[in-house]
């Protein structure tokens, strides 16, 4: 399991998708991965970024990551 910073807020499907993203998935291998349709893991995405106020893919991996 990788470590990630806490956040409550997240639900369990955005943080299988940030899990994902930090392994540097694209939208379309995640989908893939988790059997989801490409467009939700978009919209998962769209909301990591706004519920951690990341304003990039790559902002969000470093948040992941712990570096912010």
């Amino acid at each position: 399991m990788p470590l990630l910073p806490p956040c409550t807020s997240l639900s369990p499907a955005e943080a299988k998708v940030l899990e994902h993203l930090t392994q540097g998935l694209s939208n379309k291998a995640i989908a893939a991965v988790l059997v989801l349709s490409h467009r939700t893991v978009e919209c998962h995405v769209s909301h990591l970024l706004a519920k951690t106020g990341c304003s990039s893919r790559s902002q969000l991996l470093l948040w992941a990551l712990g570096e912010r």
